[in-house]
């Protein structure tokens, strides 16, 4: 059994973590709410240009943007991998980065290339330790997104889409489902399909003003541009969230540890007094 000075060294070092993982769940409880914030108050500029998106390109059938366009000739895949510049957030991670290598792993089975857009330092690190042709990058992405820093990387995926160097463009992310629940996902950005866009209710018709190519092209541009928002939007909402409930784990596993080590302290201390109250008790009985 160690030593009473040895147990009090580490009683005091977890004592230590646990200060740092405490104050690190109250940042992050404070930072998860206004990243929740901002995600839902994105939502519904996100759902009304997709709505908008949708009438435009169905009221227009004589001009197909680009972004509406399939290429089935291409045989190369861009992929948009959305991660934390941060660790210490459980598996957060590590779920979209297993996806996304699960993912990788098919397409080069299906005999297709593949090229990256890197979204956060986590994933950035990961790729360029896989070897992978990262085209594009932002790091780091801080504590709130800017759509001016992320424009760059990602036209840089859009322009190789519309000049037919990719068939498809695909958003590796995590989605926000509630505090304690976020789920990775992979969605196909481009080409905008029905699926995409929906439906609208009924055949609506416009007129153009200066022309249907002007508006399609900022309306659509527009709105590949507010699905990427949303996405860091999202992804920086659930970082937060697994952030706080890991700092909370890993809080309450240092006062069980303090808890532990206490009682042991206790016993070898308790065995301590014993030893010398029999020490002396046997000295006395011989004098």
């Amino acid at each position: 059994m160690p030593g009473s000075k040895e147990i009090r060294t580490k009683i005091n070092s977890v004592q230590n973590t646990r200060k740092i993982t405490k104050a690190m769940e109250m940042v992050a409880a404070s930072k998860m709410r206004k990243a929740q914030d901002r995600m839902r108050a994105a939502r519904p500029y996100s759902e009304k240009i997709r709505n908008v998106a949708a009438h435009i390109a169905h009221a227009n059938p004589e001009y197909r943007h680009p972004f509406l366009v399939q290429h089935g000739e291409a045989k190369k895949v861009g992929a948009i991998l959305i991660t934390t510049d941060k660790g210490l957030c459980g598996g957060l991670n590590t779920n979209i980065l297993r996806l996304a290598l699960t993912t990788i792993k098919e397409w080069e089975a299906a005999g297709e290339s593949f090229e990256v857009c890197c979204l956060g330092n986590k994933g950035l690190g990961f790729m360029q330790r896989m070897k992978v042709n990262v085209v594009s990058q932002v790091v780091p992405l801080g504590d709130r997104p800017h759509l001016e820093n992320l424009i760059g990387a990602v036209k840089v995926m859009l322009d190789g889409y519309v000049a037919g160097r990719y068939d498809r463009v695909m958003v590796f992310a995590t989605r926000f489902i509630n505090t304690m629940k976020q789920e990775p996902v992979c969605v196909q950005l481009l080409p905008l399909t029905g699926e995409r866009l929906g439906a609208p209710e009924g055949s609506w018709d416009y007129i153009y003003e200066p022309e249907a190519k002007v508006v399609l092209d900022q309306i659509l541009t527009r709105y590949i541009e507010t699905i990427i928002y949303h996405a860091v939007a999202e992804n920086m909402a659930s970082e937060q969230s697994a952030r706080m409930v890991a700092m909370k784990a890993a809080s309450d596993n240092a006062a069980s540890v303090i808890d532990e080590l206490t009682l042991i302290y206790n016993k070898s201390r308790q065995a301590a007094i014993t030893k010398e109250l029999s020490e002396i008790v046997g000295g006395a009985a011989a004098v």
